[in-house]
């Protein structure tokens, strides 16, 4: 028993840390943008009115919404945007239409995801390094150099993996909840009565008598729950348990003080509105508090790059990227993992958000509309996963999410108004990546069919070879091949060339699933084809890393055992020729045919031993 509760001590504590260290630091922007807009006129009821939003909002889209409604709809136990698209796309895999369209529509939220992984960091870390101000307007030339700096050693230092420094996430990020807390209730004792601003009468109040102003303000509001997304993705790695205990124990408490700190400090010093988190703070505890805000905000950018990292690998498993370079930097945790391009592709448009917006008031303009897009995509993915995986009747299913769709749908189109200031950013950075998805899955279709047309069949082919069988040498080849039950390329150029086949030869054909996981019981599917051939299926979900000798070592006591020191892997190496005629567009065959030609190298993906692969390349015309 006692272990268990130390357990669950310690996934609350690393929940705190990952999980909510985005919407921890939007204290430091939230309420300031809000008043700082101009859109509201500074009057005691309006500070009653926009606290009771902010309250009611965290209520309503988190608490409600993530904690208790979509935290229900795990995949096998994982969570998060590609969890969801996978589960809802199964729910209606007997309407293949609705299932194209909901495909389509999950990839795309997945990809402003990247937007969103753009601008929380830079937001983040600028908002923090800007209390300098406070101190001094002297610092203000530091801002930007400073957070470049920072950031640039957040980058720098991914390749050696977070398992050594991720330790302290939670205790930081507690201390982080425990120092707002204490700066709201500071601000509080002198005004108590700021805290009737709980009750909705407030929140209700002024939207009712500002009906025009509350629709634009729903755009910097939206702030407060930035990173609420993340509660749900990071499912897999803490559970249920500790993010619900973590955000109602101290997360939530944490944010609601501060929040109301701040609104205290505006009733008595409506000139602190120009950076009420900063000010809220006596003069010598801001140069400590920047600091501890820097650490926040550089914990809330990290969980943001290693949630890319893995969105990003999740995304190449299910088929709508190529093969990018993955390195495993933990030996026990292995959704511990860097990719390189991924990091500093980052790294480069977050610099160019920097040094474009110069500030986080501007980049505030930016931010919103791809989180508000993702969280109406979610709760539309939810209506399908409650009305056609857990069954339940059409109401409800109706009346549990269309609430939050219509409030979803509110902040999405107060959002738009941001189009122009900045909004456009992240989803260019969004639509960029969705063009490269969706060119990237077609190329491969089309790659497919094309080979499928080519090809010839395989049990027809070997029977044909084995009438007048060729010289049979020692060992086992292994074929590696996209299309199951046809001949591989390699296995022609191996007999037209070398004029032998193999004692053994195992016709591999990989296949990702829409499952996050896939135990060893169903990993393989064996077919003996005679002669000692066999046409093996080797699974994996989307989450499990690719090892195919691993995988191929389940055939000992099946008829073959694989000798690690006599086994080949032949791959081809297809180059992609585009051509006119049918297909994609001209300028989307060169860029597939690029994408193609820059993927990492499948015997790397598929963890092939390096002295055992033999490639045979062949040129592709699409």
């Amino acid at each position: 028993m006692s272990a268990s509760k130390s357990s669950l001590a310690a996934l609350t504590l690393g929940a705190i840390g990952v999980v909510y260290g985005d919407i921890g630091t939007s204290v430091l922007y939230a309420l300031k943008e809000v008043f700082g807009s101009g859109h509201v006129p500074f009057t005691e009821d309006n500070v009653y009115g926009i606290l009771s939003i902010f309250f009611w909002t965290l209520t309503v889209i988190v608490s409600i919404k993530y904690v208790v409604l979509v935290l229900r709809a795990d995949n096998h136990g994982e969570g998060g945007l590609v969890a969801m698209l996978a589960l809802a796309s199964q729910s209606v895999k007997d309407k293949p239409k609705l299932r194209r369209v909901l495909l389509i529509l999950g990839i795309f939220g997945t990809c402003l995801f990247y937007g969103d992984g753009v601008i929380t960091p830079a937001i983040s870390v600028l908002s923090a390094v800007e209390g300098l101000e406070v101190i001094s307007p002297g610092f203000k030339r530091f801002v930007i150099p400073l957070t470049l700096v920072i950031l640039f050693c957040l980058f720098a230092v991914q390749k050696r993996g977070t398992a050594g420094i991720g330790k302290f996430f939670g205790p930081i990020t507690v201390v982080w909840f425990i120092t707002i807390a204490v700066l709201g209730v500071s601000h509080i004792i002198d005004q108590p009565r700021i805290l009737w601003a709980i009750s909705p009468h407030y929140a209700l109040s002024f939207m009712w008598n500002n009906p025009g102003t509350t629709f634009i303000i729903l755009g910097a509001v939206v702030l407060c729950v930035t990173g609420g997304e993340a509660l749900y993705a990071d499912m897999g790695h803490f559970g249920k348990q500790p993010i619900r205990l973590a955000w109602f124990s101290i997360v939530m408490p944490a944010l609601t003080l501060n929040y109301f700190g701040q609104g205290a400090l505006l009733l008595d010093h409506p000139e602190a509105v120009k950076n009420p988190f900063y000010l809220m703070a006596p003069d010598w505890a801001l140069l400590p508090l920047v600091g501890l805000a820097t650490m926040a905000t550089v914990i809330a950018s990290q969980a943001l790059i290693s949630g890319a990292f893995s969105v990003t690998k999740q995304v190449i498993q299910l088929g709508y990227l190529p093969r990018l370079q993955v390195t495993h930097t933990s030996v026990k945790d292995t959704g511990q993992i860097y990719l390189p391009f991924v990091n500093w592709g980052l790294f480069v448009a977050i610099v160019l958000a920097v040094v474009m917006f110069k500030s986080s008031s501007n980049l505030a303009a930016a931010y919103g509309i791809a989180v508000c897009t993702d969280m109406l995509i979610t709760t539309i993915l939810t209506f399908y996963v409650v009305r056609y995986n857990w069954k339940y009747p059409l109401w409800l299913c109706v009346g549990a999410t269309g609430f939050f769709f219509v409030v979803d749908f509110a902040f999405w189109a107060s959002n738009l108004l941001k189009f122009f200031e900045g909004g456009w950013f992240p989803l260019a950075i969004g639509g960029a990546i969705f063009t490269l998805m969706i060119t990237w899955k077609d190329g491969r279709r089309l790659l497919n069919e094309k080979l499928r047309a080519d090809s010839l069949d395989l049990s027809s082919f070997l029977e044909a070879v084995f009438v007048s069988p060729p010289a049979r040498v020692e060992g086992t080849a292994v074929f590696l091949t996209a299309d199951k039950g046809s001949v591989p390329n390699a296995l022609l150029h191996n007999l037209k060339h070398n004029k032998v086949l193999h004692a053994n030869n195992l016709f591999v054909t990989v296949k990702s699933h829409e499952v996050p996981w896939i135990g060893l019981d169903k990993r393989l599917q064996i077919e003996a084809l005679g002669h000692d051939c066999w046409q093996v299926t080797i699974n994996y979900g989307f989450k499990n890393d690719p090892d195919v000798p691993k995988a191929l070592e389940q055939m000992r006591g099946r008829g073959c055992a694989l000798d690690a020191m006599t086994t080949s892997y032949f791959l081809s190496r297809d180059t992609v020729v585009p051509t006119l005629g049918e297909g994609m567009a001209p300028w989307r065959e060169k860029l597939f045919a690029q994408m193609h030609h820059n993927a990492s190298a499948a015997a790397d993906f598929l963890n092939l031993p390096n002295n055992s692969v033999v490639e045979l390349g062949s040129k592709i015309e699409i």
